[in-house]
């Protein structure tokens, strides 16, 4: 191998260790069971794979829960206070893979442990214990029958769309109380989810909310 190969090939390495090793640390914003941010950087949890917030499992019984959005729950509980995530690589849509650990520990190990998300064989092998155990005990999305994500996601169902920019972070969510908006630190933030399919949006400003029609959320 010529030397500039080898400059060529070290850079190239250094480059990969450098946006694996990125550490980060502060309030999370979660987006679904499996993807959150920190700051401005969209963080994909490690090893995991969560159901898509449009997903429903079954229960023993057959009828149909919520799973999705579930799972997205147990993460902001599990991801509440402050966190600290140790990257390993980007993917395809650059958010950091990232191991995070919160109050109670490992993040990931603690969703697949609840049968809130399932071990992501595909990509690494980590948590199939745990899922194991969660199995055995049928809890969360094994209380029943349940779609791999990746199956889900493979049929063309609707997934959530992360923010446009980092400056249009307002959320402008449509429920039983009108149009409302919500800004990154109020109460409901974190856990009001935006679907387009609805008409729901993301806005720059509070001026861009307020001249579609939105009105501001009560609370902070």
């Amino acid at each position: 191998m010529s030397r500039l190969a080898v400059t060529i090939l070290l850079a190239a390495l250094c480059l990969a260790s450098a946006a694996g090793a990125q550490s980060l640390q502060g309030r999370a914003v979660v987006h679904d069971g499996d993807t959150l941010r920190i700051g401005g950087e969209r963080v994909r949890l490690y090893g995991i794979d969560a159901p898509e917030l449009a997903q429903t499992c079954s229960r023993s019984d057959g009828r149909d829960w919520p799973c999705g959005r579930w799972s997205r729950e147990k993460l902001a509980v599990l991801a509440s206070g402050e966190i600290r995530c140790e990257g390993i690589e980007r993917d395809r849509y650059k958010r950091l893979v990232a191991r995070c650990r919160g109050p109670g520990g490992d993040i990931g190990a603690a969703m697949v442990e609840a049968g809130a998300a399932f071990a992501y064989r595909r990509y690494a092998l980590d948590y199939v214990d745990a899922e194991k155990r969660a199995a055995i005990a049928g809890l969360g999305i094994w209380q029943g029958e349940a779609e791999a994500p990746a199956a889900f996601r493979a049929a063309g169902q609707p997934a959530p769309q992360p923010a446009p920019a980092e400056t249009c972070a307002i959320k402008g969510n449509i429920s039983d109380n009108g149009r409302l908006y919500h800004l990154p630190g109020m109460r409901s933030y974190a856990k009001t989810r935006i679907d387009t399919g609805r008409g729901e949006r993301w806005f720059c400003s509070e001026a861009e909310a307020r001249s579609a029609g939105w009105r501001r959320a009560g609370g902070s």
